[in-house]
Formats: C-alpha cells, structure tokens, sequence
C-alpha cells in the first residue's frame, strides 16, 4: 500500500508539473506604446510602438509580444534623441554628470570642441587651464582628447558625448598663444596631433578664428590640420573668422578650406553680427548653395535667439591678447596700450572681430565673474556698470577683465530675429546651444548664463515650429537628430531604426516650450516628458532618474586613422 501510494503521488506531481504553463520570457525590456513616430527621416509620422532590448532599438511600429516595461506614448511624439552640435559641457559635465539642461530638452548627445577642447594637452597646458578655472573647479587626470572622453564616459554622464579637437589646442600644444606662424617641424608636429585626436574617436578639427590665440591662424595653417583629418574621414567646423563686417569672406575662407582638404565643413551658429549686416543673409545663402552645387558638403548650425554670448575678450582686439590672459591682463595696465585698445575698440576691426562696436555697451550684460567682490555685477549691463564708476565703457571693460583676472561671460545682442526666423527654414540648417549643460542650483547658482543654455531646443519646437508654423515638426526633428548624425559620420544614432542605440524621447509637442529669458535664464524647458539613453531612462516623468548611461561617441577615424 505504501509503495501504491508513493506512485499515485509521484505520477499526480507529475501531471502537475506537465499542466501548469510556463510564463513567456519577455520579448523586450521597454516597448513604448501608442505613440505618434518621428523616426528622424522627416516624412510623415505614424502611430505605432517602439521595442527596445538592451542598449538597442529592436522594432518600430506596430509591435506584439511583451516586455519587462511597457510605456503608453498616446498622444505624445516619440523621437530620436537629440544631438546638441555646439555644447560647452565640457566642464559641467564634470561638476554635474546629469546635464539637466539639455535632458530636459531632449538632448542625448553633446558634440564638443569649438576651436578649443579637453586634450591634447601638455604639462604647460594643464597647469594653465588649472590657474584660469571659474566656479568649477576640478583636477586635469587626463592628457589626451580620448583619454578625456573616456575619463567622462568611466565617471558616468547622463548623456553621450562626442568631440571635434581644437585647432586652437593643437596650436597651443606646440607654439603657445603667442602671434606666431609655425615652422615645417612644428606643422608637422601639429598635424601629427590632429592624426592621434581622430584614430582616438575625435569628429575632425573645429577652429574658433575671432579669439586669440585661434584667430593667429592662417588659412594654410588650417587647411593642413584639416587635410590630415579628412583623411580619416573627418569634417572641418568653424566658428568662422567673421561673423559680421568680413562675414562674406569668412564664409569664403570656410567654403576654401572644405574644397583644398576634400572634407565636408560647417559654419557654427550662422549669424549676421551688427545692424550694419543683418542683410548679408541672402549673399551668404547663395554663397553656400554653389558650394554645394559644385559637389562640396557645406552645412551650418544655429542657436535660437537673438543675442549671442562669450566674452570681453571678443570687445579688445587681438593684438593685445597674446602671449594668453596673463600677458593681455599686464598689458592692459599699461596707459599707452589701454589708451590704443580704447581708440581701436572705438571703430571696426580691420583684423579682429569687434563685438563691442556690433553690440553697444548698452547691449552687453555681463554674466560671468570669478571675484566674488564683483558678482554683484551679474546680469547688468556694461553701460550700467560704467555709469556706477564714472568711466568710459572703454576703460570699465578693460578694469573688469583685470580685476576678475578673467575674459568676463558677456552676452552681446547682435542680431535680427526676422533673419533667426529665416535661418530656422534652411533645409541644411542643424542646431546648438553653445552652452553648457547645467541645472539652477550649487555651483551653477554663482554666475548667470545666457537662456540658450536651458532652452534652444525647446524654443525651436514651441516658438518656432508649433507657434510660428515655420518648419514642421518632422523636419524639426529630422534636423535635430538624422541630419547632424549624418554630418558627423555617426553611425547608428539619430533615427529610430532596428539595429540603432536606444536614445528617445517622448515629449508633447502642445506644452513644450522655452521657459528661460535673458532677465531670468536658468529655468528649465517644459513638455519633455521621457528621456532614454541607450536603453537607460534618464528623464521619467519630466524628473531626472540620476542614470548615468551616457558614453563616448567616437568618429570614423576611430582605431582606424593611420
């Protein structure tokens, strides 16, 4: 009987186990549901699911099957994530690694390196840029530009980052920030750099030609940094050498550069700087078409406002600033050199960009000191600040850049919204902040910035876009994401495809707009809603999760650059 009715219970065990379903292992870890699809192309959205599997997209439209987490996107626009052409998180990133100002926007890449970037550097390079830090304050443990990505990437940021390497930086490396041309060796040297930046992952060479020590470069100079780079695949993108009185030729100057180095090129934020040049608008347009017409990638980039933002050193000519900040600063004690930069910042600049004559004292607000005896004089203009000591606008600009040891954060206003208004509708037209990536609180709190910071792209897809109907939302998007992807040779982001990173955005194209003013800047944007990084959700419900998923994004020369 015993031996009876162990088999009755070891066969109904058995029946139990053969009857009872086994629960289907999840297809996917997040689908999310229902949304309308902007998938970067910039045709026509539809309705439909997006699937995601580890760091990458697995399925668009309609998708069956389940995953670990679904979330419902009815009524919202589902995105690739966007890329920031022209980001100065360089070191935000670094006292904040959650980049909430362009989370919050939507932002999933920063592409760095305006004339300037994190390596190459030598001993004499990182003891400098130690001395002449701001508010943020951090040890320099990397030397080269990969090095410096990595360091990041280990460290952990919330979004990807990516880097140009610096015209001016290579330049410093091996000549100083003295007003000299290099010799053979020293080119060689240079452009021995440049190869070393891209087979680390750097996009190509970005150069910054209106400051010192950038703007010492001549066009040979820079067509023999970016041949190098363009040999592994590289682009060249250039704060050009005028924005203003010599925009044409700068643009020429650019156009020269592309077609001598076989290499792509971009305009940073295409302005029009000065009343007097609001109407090159339409020659630069025509200039840019024949480009490419003939065959050569010329494309350009843009903030969204009308003021642009960077510092005293843009009201002073260059002479006077080399040798670097320590020399201009000595020499601007002198009576007969203040007595010369006075009378020249008074007229255009025959060799030199002059912002100060584009903007007027009256238009400049300053917004950025490291002397804590002059923060006070955050958000006011230069006029007032003259007006408080008694002196010529001349003399007060020269007195702050020696008391705050400093080149000052200044916002210039310089430019015609009507002319904004038509750059948004340039089909070649991507966008940037030239900005940092921050948030309204700890160290960001003791100086001010310019608005672009908190809401350039959020400004184009609320003001410019749902507001003013001058693109549609497909394009917008389609120049936020597929086509800078496609500039910077980035494979597998900037579309919503199978096979490409996870990086998304969900947001609601009615409340989404800019909340930041030039009065009041450090406000976050509104109608963001989901934020994900490859896979990873940094922004759950418009608050930041604190991942940290982001990594480097390296160019094509990567490992691959001989």
């Amino acid at each position: 009987m015993a031996k009876q009715s162990l088999l009755r219970l070891s066969l109904l065990a058995t029946t139990l186990l053969v009857a009872t379903p086994v629960a289907a292992k999840p297809a996917y870890d997040l689908i999310i549901r229902g949304g309308t699809i902007y998938d970067g192309s910039g045709k026509a959205p539809v309705v439909g699911d997006v699937a995601i599997r580890g760091d990458r997209i697995v399925a668009v439209g309609k998708v069956s099957g389940t995953a670990k987490n679904e979330v419902s996107a009815k009524g919202m626009a589902v995105a690739p994530g966007f890329i920031n052409m022209l980001s100065w998180a360089t070191e935000s990133l670094i006292a904040d690694p959650k980049s909430q100002s362009d989370i919050r926007q939507g932002v999933t890449l920063e592409v760095m390196g305006e004339g300037w970037s994190m390596g190459p550097l030598n001993a004499t390079m990182k003891r400098q840029e130690t001395e002449r830090q701001g508010d943020i304050k951090f040890d320099i443990g990397w030397t080269s530009l990969g090095d410096y990505l990595d360091w990041l990437e280990k460290r952990g940021v919330s979004t990807n980052v990516a880097s140009f390497v610096g015209a001016a930086t290579v330049r410093v490396h091996e000549l100083g920030e003295e007003d000299v041309d290099p010799t053979p060796e020293q080119l060689g040297r240079m452009k021995a750099l440049v190869r070393q930046a891209m087979n680390e992952g750097a996009l190509g060479v970005g150069s910054s030609l209106i400051y010192a020590p950038g703007s010492y470069a001549e066009t040979d100079e820079l067509v023999a940094l970016m041949s190098e780079a363009g040999k592994c695949g590289g682009m060249y993108i250039s704060h050009m050498r005028s924005e203003g009185d010599r925009l044409e030729e700068a643009v020429d100057e650019l156009i020269d550069i592309a077609r001598r180095s076989r290499a792509p090129a971009e305009i940073y934020h295409l302005k029009m700087a000065g009343r007097a040049n609001w109407g090159k608008l339409d020659s630069v347009v025509k200039k840019i078409e024949a480009a490419r017409a003939e065959g050569l990638r010329i494309t350009t980039d843009m903030y969204t406002y009308p003021a642009g933002a960077t510092g005293l050193d843009a009201a002073m000519p260059t002479w006077v600033q080399s040798g670097g900040l320590e020399a201009w600063i000595e020499r601007l004690k002198d009576p007969a050199t203040r007595a010369r930069v006075a009378a020249e910042m008074q007229k255009p600049g025959t060799d030199w960009e002059n912002l100060y004559l584009g903007a007027g004292a009256d238009k400049m607000i300053l917004t950025g000191f490291k002397s804590e005896a002059l923060k006070p004089l955050t958000g006011k203009t230069l006029a007032e600040v003259t007006a408080m000591r008694g002196k010529s606008p001349e003399e007060t600009a020269m007195d702050l850049v020696i008391e705050d040891g400093s080149r000052v954060g200044t916002v210039y206003f310089l430019m015609s919204e009507d002319n904004v208004r038509k750059q948004v509708q340039l089909p070649w037209m991507s966008f940037g902040s030239d900005a940092a990536s921050q948030a309204p609180e700890g160290v960001f709190l003791k100086s001010s910035t310019h608005p672009r910071t908190y809401g350039n792209f959020a400004r184009l897809l609320g003001h410019y876009v749902r507001d003013e109907k001058l693109i549609t939302l497909e394009q917008a998007v389609y120049r936020l994401t597929t086509l800078p992807a496609t500039n910077l040779g980035i494979k597998d982001r900037g579309a919503l495809k199978p096979g490409y990173f996870a990086d998304v955005v969900v947001f609601d194209p009615a409340t989404v707009d800019d909340r930041a003013t030039f009065e009041k800047p450090q406000q976050y944007a509104a109608g963001m809603r989901d934020v994900f990084v490859n896979g990873v959700a940094v922004l759950k419900d418009g608050e930041h999760s604190g991942a940290t998923p982001g990594r480097a994004v390296r160019g094509a020369g990567w490992n691959n650059c001989r």
